[in-house]
This record gives structure tokens, C-alpha cells and sequence, in this order.
């Protein structure tokens, strides 16, 4: 904005100009000039700086949310200000947040404009600052413009949040330059009068000089804009800001804020329109100009809708494009708003009128007044019935029934009929130019006491009553219980009568004993009396119930607490026997309080069972009473307890009762027990064991283990017994399995069995044979000392007896139970015939390769012991290279290492007195082949060789499985395999090179594998190259023609009218056929409604936008020279016309016939 009366030219760029004169300065001291640019926006920091033009519009939502949400979550206790800096200067802003009710710390951002977080822009000219207050519990956020630049001036928010609030407040920073002092050029300031434009010529005017030297003063107003304060302002602020600027219609100008659009509309016939706002002071001249596009148009003025003429008031003037409206002497009258309308185009102003500031002309002045008086503040103002208010401590006055108004003139009053002590303080009354401040003073009048109240004493159940006599009558005053305000109730009851004040206290009990105190309203002073009650003492043992005793567990607290009612408060005595209770003791102690006393006993013992006496006693009378308790206990630990049977997982035991039950019953005993190298006892009984003996199982054999017993009774489980003496379960182990008997001689008897199932922990020492002869009970021991066998013979027996045997194992806990043969056995030798059990895989020829080694084991029977022999091929074994082993059961045929002189057939025998049984093993060893005798070339044809050899002289013993060719080229002889596992003598091989020759070998092939060497062709076989000629097949030609014939039908369609329908075929045909479409049988041809494609055999009738008319048959024919074919498909369409509508839009009587008792329904036109 131009300052220091520099002049702007308003007509070269198309400027829409308002001048606010008054006397040639503007608010802030210069010339008041608005501009802004037709095709331009202002910037948004423009609106918050003081001599901007300003904006007028309703705010944005958002901010105007964030307003909202401010009044609902405020956080800030400290919001930044708005502030001015210099150019270079430093200035801070700071933000403060109380920490009370936040248990982390708030989060803080700072903005410029709306959206700029300046959190990115901290740096050299920028810092942001967080501290933390542990004392206060204040959080301090601050930003610190270091060195600030003249773009650093604009609006800037802070927003604090934490969890769901939200608080946010916006503060304008304003950077100035620094004044410089002007520079005075001499010669410039001098101008000459005439001479046509040259420098020397004319006379020197010193005008110019003068007129820089003026002093202005400058103005002392303060730079305010009422549509900005407005605008920028929170709704509370609205009637501040209008009693501070003389706005006495205020709901009429924030409807005519609210009016104002925030952006101008382009316009035809203004180049540039009116600002939406403007203001100027009551008795100032104001002009309005607008910018005409074309300056022929008819231009009009309205005020309120109505229009302006020319006269005094109003003045019209035009300078080219430019008119202008000059309203002087602006008054109320003129806060209007105006409209300027120019052909068919308008637009629109809001004018403000403020008015000068009302003085005050009549200052306040300070009061000394009494209580009850009436008091009146009076003041005189520069206008008649101006608005003032009236303010006590800084606290606008409302309407009240103890103060009033009075206005008469340019006169002002306050008026308080009976003013009280609580009227003082500092009174003020305000105008939109001042204010005026006065002390009123209000004392109290003197007072004297005539009756002053009495201390009492007062049987409980009585009435009490306190009575005061002051000098001055009606006065009011207030009633306290040890400085506690009395409320009249039904048993306490105030009464005032003239100068007497009474408290009545009906059935005075304990509680309304204190210091009572009356205070008159308004004074310092006080009267004060004590009341006292005095009441018989008395023991209430309600509280312990119908229990003839108290019962305690040993080791507890007791603390028995009998309420006591006396008043004064009574002695109270306890005792047990003729021994006194004291307060001193240490376990066993009495308490003794107002309204009760206790005896306690910190550690119950066994010895505190007994009688216990209370007495109390005061100077009303005495009582006294009786208690009996027990103490209980847990029983004492029975003797260590005596395992009497021991087994392999249990054991039996028993224990004695305990010495003392602790005067409750033995409920049972949990019995524990723990291996003796633990520490750890584990329970065995989870019910009581009621009897005094147990028997604890599932213990793990040759532990040794202890157990102990712990009493219970109703109070508890006692200490644990002593353990036991350590004992270990054993048990012998099971029985021999599997006895039976293994030969029998004359003399003799042979058995043999297998070790027990269960052998235990204790182990297995040995074995007990007993025999018995059959007849007799005895059992005869036939082994004195213990056997680790599993065989024995019983030698010395009796031949041709008959004997039972029994088996047993024995271990350190005793003799297993014994096994016994079902059968009594004869001792008598019985001859039993050979038998070879020959092994299946010798039952087939055994075949062997050579090197390896045979090692077979064939067992046999027979008694008594067989003989055994063994020859190959019917002669005797070579024993230089084979070895055999016999024993009783079987023979062991081994060879280290097999040769080919091995293979033969073997024969075993075995014989038991003259009887004989044989067995036959073939056995074979093998080894590979030998290469092929010879092989040779039989002939060779264009690219093929024919071989033949003959088969190797020594086969390995084995059969030949098959031969393996190899072809070799001369050149690189490289060998690469042919043909494998070939079972002929001779072969043909295909596909070898022309130009080539080969050589052939072939490899013999049996069980064992390849030969180790091939036998090689003598000569090589030479492909030669000779002439080919080529037989082409004659071939008849196909026949591809073909009928037509759809391979895909048309389907029955149902289209929506207005939209596009496709009826789809496919047709097969040689020569290609002819595709003919119809409807209704009626070829479709020319038709524009229809589209019709063919590829590759799909035909495609493609219907646009089809209506009710466009249902029917339709039918896809396909003819070519050898036939035709044809298909066809019913197509409805839905949606249409009523008959009443067909008619009127004149759809001919043919079609609605066709049509109109269809299902179809056409779409109306639109």
C-alpha cells in the first residue's frame, strides 16, 4: 500500500480504486489507498496484516471446526501473540499446555497460512524449542524467528493435541522496514514554471522542496478494521468488539458479513467490480469506483435497492473507463449496503459507518459508605443515552435485584439500595472512548454483646439450650460446631427474635458434645460456649455373638474389641483370674479407646484358654462382664512309624496316635514318603487315612525308601513324624519259562529252559533243579550249589523210573515259584531216526562266482548222535580245499575261495543206528565268458554292413545271455556301442557314413557280464556313394466340397428395447455359401437398423437400438451349389409404448396391431 503521500495512477492497468479520506490521512497515518488487480488474487498473508486490504467472506470450515473444537478441548493456558518485528530482527513466540490431567506429553506443531508445517523449515532462521516444567508440571513449547525477512510476515497457527483433544489458536506475525532518513536531491526538488519542457528554462519553484520538508503529525487513532475484527473473531467476542467500535446493530452486520462471497465472479461488463466491504468514520467523504469493460453502457447506483440521484450528498464522476460515486458527510443514514449495475450485470458493497468515540466528560468518584445505606455511582458522558457498562473488579455488571441502573441523558448511574460489606471493591464504567474508575468503601456499624453464651453440662436424652443477646436487633449471624456451619434440623433448631439468637439441641447425645460458636453476619467477632454431656458406661457384647466361648488358633492373632458407651469416658479394667491385663504387656496387652476397648493377644499360645473378666467404670456408674476363650492347636507329631512287611513294590506299616491332639479330634494322617538319597517327600493319601496303619505301593524295587505320618484335626496338620528306618523293596523274580527236556539216557536226564520274564531289581543268582520220583513227595535238590545255566543234567538216576522236574530261580528276596514239566519223564535212551533239514536256497543250485567264498550250514537230527559223510559226484571230498565241521544238530560246508572245479553235485548223509537219510546240493561256479570265436563281414549294401560270428568256446560256466556290438572309424578308431544284449550270431547295422570305413567288434555276454576282451572283423567295411532316385507316391486328390450346414443353431434372445441385440450362427460349406438373413421370412436388405458380418463361418446380425416392432422370426439361410440349409430364433423385446401413446405419436394402425397384444412394452420417447 503506498504511503507518505505518494499518488497512484489508476488508469493505465485497470485498477478499482476506494479512497477513505479525512483530511488527506489514512488510518496509519498516510494516504488510505485499496488496489488490487483485476487479474490477480491477493495472497493470504495479505489479510492478517494491518494495512492490507481486506477480505471479506465467511471463514473456512475448517477453521471454523477447529474454533469449535478449541471451545470444547482447550489445552493452551498460554496462547502466542500476534507481534511485530523489524527486518533483521528476532522475535519468539510462545505456547504453554498445563500437564495436569495429561499423562504423556502433548504433541505440538506450528503452522504458516493453512498447511505449511514449519517443523521442515527448522533451521538457521527458524527453531523450534520444547521444555518441561517438573515443578509447575508445565509444558513450554516456543518458536524463534531468528534474523526475519520481509516474507516472513502472515497468519501462523499453533495446534496442540494429546489423545482425543484438540486445541489450536492463530496469531499474525507483521515484519517492517526499517525507516531510512530520505535522501533531499536539490536539484530534483527544483522545477521551473513554463518552458516548454527544457531543463534551463523558466523560473525556479520551490514547491517541490517544500512539500517534502512538510511535517505530518502523525495519527494517534489505532489502525483497526471492523469487517476484519469480525471476521478474524470468535463468536463469544462478537459484543465486545461492537460495544468497543459503537456497532449497535450487530446481528444486522453479521448477516451482512455472511452475504459477502469470499471470490469474485469474472464479469462481462466490469473490468473490475467493487471490494466487497468498506468503512469510514461518521462526518468522512467515501468513494466508490468501478472499472467499465465497455464505457457506453448505461451505469446506475442503488442504496438499499433503491437508486441514487445526483445532488449534494452524492457527486458522479467518470474519467475514461472509470465511475465513481462520492458520498460526503457519511452518516448512520449511509450504512447501507450499495449496487452497481451497468446493462444486465451487477455488483455489490457493504458499507460501514463507525461513529466517534463517546468520552467521558464526568469522572467517578470514590465512596465511604455503611452497610445497609443506599450507595448511587454517577457519571456524565459527551451524548445523550450512549451505551456504557458498568464493571466491578474488572467484572462486567448484569441485571441484578441488588443493583440497578439509571440513565437520564448524558448522565449514568449505579445504584445499590442497601449496600453490604461484600459491595466493596473497584467500580468502573466504560464507553467506546474511555473509562472512569472509583473505590467504594462499606462498613460495618458497631455492636455490642448484651447476653454472651454459657458453658453447659447436660444429661444424656435431655434438651440443651444456648442463647446470646446482641445490641442490634435483626441482625443476621450464623451458628458453628467446632467450627463446622449448623444447619437447623429436627434435632437441632435455630431461633432469632429481635436482638435474641437461640440453639436448641433436643435429646442430647454423644455426638453434640463440642465448642459451639455464634458469629453475626458481617462482623469479626464471635461468642463461643461449651457443651458437655455425661452417660452411664456400658459393655456391648452383641458384637461376639451366643458363642458361651471364644475359640483361637495357636500361633494367631486375637483381638477381641468390645464396644463401650460412658460419658466422660470410663476406666476400664481387664483381668484373668486375679491377675491384672496391663496396656504395657507385650504379647498379651489391653487397649483402651473412647468408644471402645480390646484386649489382643499378638501370639496365641495354649496356656491363654481361660476366664477373662472386663470391668469399666466412671463418675455415672460402672459395669462389668465376662468372656471365656480356647485356644486350639494343631496336634503334636506321632511316633516314627514301623514297616513290618517289605515286598517288591509295596510294603505294610503302622504308627501310634500322637501324646496331644491339640484339643481338637484326630480327623486322620497323611502318609509321606521319599527315597532315602532325596529330600523330597512325597504324599501318598490324598483322603485321611483314618486308621493307624497303611500300605504304601508302586514303590520302585531295590530303592531304598522312607515314610513318615503327619495328625490332623480341624485346626490343621501337625509337624511331621520321625521317618522310618530305611528299608528296600525286593521281590523274587518270576519263574523259569520254556523248561523242557533236552535228551534222556538210561542214567541221565537232560533240560534246558529260559530265564524268568521278571528278574527284578535284586537280580538272578542262580538256578534250583529238583526232580521227585513219581510216587513220592519228597523233592530231591539235584544241584547243591546254584547254577547260572539255562542247561543241566541230572546224572544217577534210576534206569527205567519215571520223574517230575521242577525249576527255580533264585535272587536275594528267595525262590521264584517253580516251573514244572506237565509229564512225568521215563529215564530211558530212545533212538530218534535222522532227518536233514536242508535250507530252502540250497533245495536249487547254489551258484557261486569264482573267488568268493561258501560257508553252508545244514542242520540235522537223530539220536543217538547221527554219523555224518559227505562226498561230490560219488566220490570223496578233496579235503585240501574243502573243510567240514559236525556237531550233534547240524554240518558246515566252507570253501575259502571258490574255483570251477568246485561245481558238481554234493551229497550228505546221515545214519542213527543203520538208518539213513541223504540230501543233494548242486553247486555251480561262474565266471565271464570268453570273447567270440570270430567275426566277420558278410556284406555291405549303400549305407548298411552285415556281421556274423560264432559264440565263444568257454562260456564261464554259465549260459551266454547275449553279445554287445561296437563300431570303430578308421580315422580316430574311437569305439561307440552299436547294439547290447544281442542274442544272435549275426547282425545288420544301418545308418553309417558314406566315405567311412569301420571296423566291428563284438563282446560275449553272460550272468557275470561283459568279456573282458572282443574279438575285432580283419577287414574294415568301405560305404561307397552311389546314385538314389526318388519314386514319388501318386496321390488321389480330395474331395473338400460340402453342402452347407450350421454347426452352431440361433438361440432364442430376449433384447431390452433401446439397447443393441446380436443373433450369432456358425455354417460349414465348400464353396463357401451364401448368407441370406430374414424376419418374418422376409429378406432384410438395405436396412441401416441392421448390420450384417461374416468370418471365418460365424455369421452376425447385429439389430441397433431394437424396439417392440423389431420382435419376430428371425432366419440365418446358407445356399451354395451342392444345397441349403437354415436356421431361425424368435427374438422378444421388452420395454415401450402404451396403445394410448402409440397412437398419439401417430404409430401407423398396422404396427400397433402387430404389437400391441404382445408382452413387449416400447420406451417412451423423450
Amino acid at each position: 500500500m503506498p504511503r507518505g503521500g505518494q499518488t497512484l495512477s489508476t488508469e493505465e492497468e485497470g485498477f478499482c480504486v476506494c479512497e477513505t479520506e479525512r483530511d488527506g490521512i489514512g488510518w496509519d497515518g498516510s494516504q488510505a489507498v485499496s488496489v488490487s488487480k483485476t487479474d490477480e488474487k491477493p495472497p493470504d498473508s495479505a489479510t492478517a496484516r494491518k494495512d492490507s486490504v481486506w477480505s471479506c467472506g465467511e471463514g473456512s470450515t475448517e477453521e471454523a471446526e477447529k474454533l469449535d473444537d478449541s471451545k470444547r478441548s482447550t489445552l493452551f493456558i498460554e496462547r502466542p501473540q500476534s507481534g511485530t518485528v523489524t527486518v533483521g530482527g528476532d522475535i519468539t513466540f510462545v505456547a504453554k499446555v498445563e500437564a495436569k490431567d495429561l499423562l504423556r506429553k502433548p504433541n505440538a506443531k506450528w503452522f504458516k497460512g493453512k498447511w505449511l508445517d514449519l517443523a521442515s523449515k527448522a533451521g538457521k532462521h527458524l527453531q523450534l524449542k520444547e521444555s518441561f516444567d517438573r515443578i509447575t508440571r508445565i509444558h513450554t513449547f516456543e518458536m524463534q524467528i531468528i534474523k526475519a525477512k520481509e516474507n516472513y510476515a502472515g497468519n501462523y497457527r499453533c495446534e496442540v493435541t494429546w489423545k482425543d483433544k484438540f486445541d489450536s489458536c492463530t496469531f499474525d506475525l507483521e515484519v517492517i522496514e526499517v525507516p531510512e532518513v530520505q535522501q533531499i536531491d536539490i536539484r530534483a526538488a527544483f522545477k521551473r514554471s513554463g518552458g516548454d519542457g527544457q531543463d534551463d528554462a523558466g523560473e525556479l519553484d520551490f514547491s517541490g522542496l517544500l512539500k517534502h520538508r512538510e511535517i505530518k503529525e502523525e495519527s494517534t487513532e489505532p489502525d483497526f478494521d471492523v469487517w476484519e475484527l469480525l471476521k478474524n473473531a470468535q463468536p463469544h467476542e462478537y459484543e465486545k468488539i461492537a460495544f468497543e467500535h459503537g456497532i449497535t446493530d450487530l446481528r444486522g452486520l453479521l448477516r451482512r458479513l455472511k452475504r459477502i462471497k469470499r471470490e469474485e465472479k469474472k464479469s462481462a461488463a466490469f473490468a473490475k467490480i467493487l471490494d466487497p466491504a468498506y468503512q469510514v468514520e461518521k462526518g468522512e467523504k467515501i468513494r466508490f469506483v468501478v472499472d467499465l469493460a465497455d464505457p457506453t453502457v448505461d451505469l446506475k447506483w442503488y442504496r438499499n435497492g433503491q437508486e441514487i440521484r445526483p445532488g449534494p450528498k452524492y457527486i458522479f464522476e467518470h474519467k475514461g473507463t472509470l465511475r465513481m460515486l462520492t458520498i460526503k458527510n457519511c452518516t448512520k443514514a449511509d450504512d447501507a449496503a450499495y449496487q452497481v449495475s451497468a446493462g444486465e450485470e451487477k455488483c455489490t458493497t457493504e458499507l460501514f459507518v463507525k461513529e466517534a468515540p463517546i468520552l467521558i466528560t464526568r469522572e467517578l468518584e470514590d465512596m465511604n459508605e455503611l452497610v445497609g445505606e443506599r450507595v448511587e455511582l454517577e457519571c456524565e458522558v459527551s451524548e445523550e443515552n450512549a451505551q456504557v457498562k458498568w464493571y466491578k473488579n474488572g467484572v462486567e455488571l448484569g441485571v441484578s435485584s441488588k443493583h440497578r441502573f439509571r440513565t437520564e441523558g448524558t448522565k449514568h448511574w449505579l445504584i445499590i439500595p442497601e449496600a453490604s460489606k461484600a459491595d466493596s471493591g473497584t467500580y468502573s464504567v466504560k464507553t467506546t472512548g474511555g473509562q472512569s474508575t472509583a473505590e467504594l468503601k462499606v462498613e460495618m456499624r458497631p455492636l455490642k454483646i448484651l447476653q454472651n453464651l454459657t458453658d453447659q453440662v447436660v444429661q444424656a436424652g435431655t434438651q440443651a439450650v444456648l442463647q446470646c443477646e446482641l445490641s442490634l436487633p435483626n441482625l443476621p449471624g450464623k451458628w458453628y460446631k467446632n467450627g463446622q456451619l449448623i444447619y437447623p434440623s429436627d434435632h437441632v433448631k435455630i431461633f432469632h427474635k429481635g436482638k435474641v439468637h437461640k440453639l436448641v439441641v433436643d435429646k442430647m447425645a454423644l455426638d453434640d458434645d463440642g465448642e459451639y460458636t455464634f458469629v453475626p453476619e458481617g462482623y469479626s467477632m464471635h461468642l463461643g460456649a461449651k457443651l458437655r454431656m455425661i452417660d452411664p458406661p456400658k459393655l456391648h457384647l452383641d458384637s461376639l455373638g451366643k458363642s458361651p466361648e471364644i475359640v483361637v488358633v495357636a500361633g494367631n492373632k486375637l483381638r477381641l474389641d468390645i464396644p463401650v458407651t460412658g460419658e466422660p469416658v470410663p476406666k476400664i479394667v481387664w483381668m484373668k483370674g486375679d491377675k491384672v491385663i496391663l496396656e504395657t504387656g507385650s504379647r498379651v496387652r489391653a487397649e483402651s479407646f473412647p468408644d471402645h476397648t480390646a484386649m489382643v493377644i499378638d501370639v496365641a499360645e495354649r496356656d491363654d484358654s481361660g476366664t477373662y473378666k472386663i470391668m469399666v467404670q466412671n463418675e455415672a456408674g460402672e459395669d462389668s462382664a465376662q468372656l471365656k476363650i480356647k485356644v486350639v492347636d494343631v496336634p503334636d507329631p506321632p511316633a516314627a512309624p514301623i514297616v513290618t512287611e517289605v515286598g517288591g513294590d509295596w510294603c505294610s506299616m503302622m504308627w501310634n496316635a500322637p501324646d496331644y491332639d491339640g484339643s481338637s479330634p484326630i480327623s486322620g494322617y497323611v502318609i509321606e514318603r521319599k527315597k532315602k538319597q532325596s529330600s523330597r517327600w512325597m504324599r501318598l493319601n490324598f483322603d485321611l487315612c483314618k486308621e493307624m496303619t497303611f500300605e504304601p505301593k508302586n514303590m520302585i524295587e531295590g530303592v531304598p525308601y522312607e515314610v513318615r505320618v503327619i495328625a490332623v484335626n480341624a485346626i490343621g496338620m501337625s509337624k511331621p513324624s520321625e521317618p522310618s528306618k530305611a528299608f528296600i523293596p525286593l521281590a523274587p523274580t518270576s519263574e523259569p519259562t520254556l523248561l523242557a527236556c533236552d535228551g534222556v539216557t538210561d542214567t541221565s536226564v537232560s533240560l534246558k529252559w529260559r530265564p524268568p520274564e521278571r528278574i527284578g531289581a535284586a537280580g538272578l543268582d542262580g538256578y534250583l533243579i529238583e526232580y521227585c520220583l513219581e510216587g513220592m513227595d519228597e523233592w530231591i535238590v539235584s544241584n547243591p550249589e546254584l547254577t547260572d545255566k539255562t542247561k543241566y543234567t541230572i546224572n544217577g538216576l534210576p534206569t527205567g523210573e519215571k520223574i517230575h522236574v521242577r525249576v527255580k530261580a533264585v535272587n536275594v528276596a528267595g525262590e521264584s515259584p517253580p516251573v514244572c514239566l506237565a509229564q512225568a519223564i521215563l529215564v530211558k535212551e530212545v533212538v530218534e531216526p535222522p532227518k536233514i533239514r536242508l535250507p530252502r536256497q540250497l533245495k536249487q543250485t547254489y551258484i557261486r562266482r569264482v573267488g568268493d567264498s561258501l560257508n553252508l550250514l545244514i542242520p540235522f537230527q537223530g539220536k543217538p548222535r547221527p554219523k555224518v559223510g559227505w562226498t561230490k559226484d560219488g566220490s570223496p571230498l578233496d579235503q585240501s580245499t574243502i573243510s567240514i565241521r559236525n556237531t550233534d544238530s547240524d554240518t558246515v560246508f566252507f570253501i575259502r575261495k571258490a574255483e570251477r572245479k568246485h561245481s558238481g553235485n554234493y551229497e550228505l548223509t546221515v545214519e542213527v543206528e543203520k538208518i539213513e537219510d541223504k540230501a543233494t546240493i548242486v553247486i555251480q561256479i561262474v565266471e565271464k565268458p570268453g570273447a567270440p570265436s570270430s567275426v566277420k563281414i558278410v556284406d555291405v549294401w549303400d549305407t548298411n554292413v552285415e556281421l556274423a560270428w560264432t559264440p565263444p568256446k568257454d562260456d564261464g560256466n554259465a549260459a551266454i545271455t547275449g553279445y554287445t556290438i561296437q563300431k570303430a572309424d578308421k580315422k580316430t578308431m574311437d569305439w561307440y556301442t552299436v547294439v547290447e544284449h544281442y542274442h544272435r550270431t549275426n547282425c545288420f547295422i544301418p545308418d553309417l557314413i558314406v566315405g567311412n570305413e569301420y571296423y566291428f567288434r563284438v563282446f560275449a555276454e553272460n550272468m557275470c557280464g561283459l568279456s573282458d576282451e572282443a574279438t575285432v572283423t580283419k577287414n574294415c567295411a568301405m560305404i561307397l556313394k552311389q546314385g538314389l532316385t526318388l519314386k514319388s507316391p501318386q496321390y488321389d486328390d480330395f474331395d473338400f466340397k460340402e453342402m452347407p450346414k450350421f454347426t452352431h443353431p440361433l438361440i432364442d434372445t430376449v433384447a431390452v428395447s433401446g439397447y443393441n441385440a446380436t443373433l450369432n450362427c456358425s455354417v460349414r460349406g465348400n464353396p463357401k455359401p451364401k448368407i441370406t438373413w430374414m424376419k418374418n421370412r422376409i429378406i432384410i436388405e438395405n436396412n441401416p437398423r441392421y448390420r450384417m458380418f461374416s468370418n471365418q463361418g460365424v455369421c452376425t446380425l447385429e439389430i441397433r437400438k431394437p424396439s417392440p416392432y423389431d420382435g419376430g422370426l428371425y432366419t440365418c439361410k446358407a445356399i451354395n451349389a451342392l444345397g441349403e440349409d437354415e436356421v431361425e430364433c424368435k427374438m422378444e423385446v421388452k420395454g415401450g409404448f402404451q396403445f394410448r401413446e402409440l397412437m398419439l405419436q401417430g404409430m401407423p394402425l398396422s404396427i400397433i396391431d402387430l404389437y400391441v397384444g404382445s408382452k413387449n412394452v416400447l420406451p417412451q420417447k423423450e
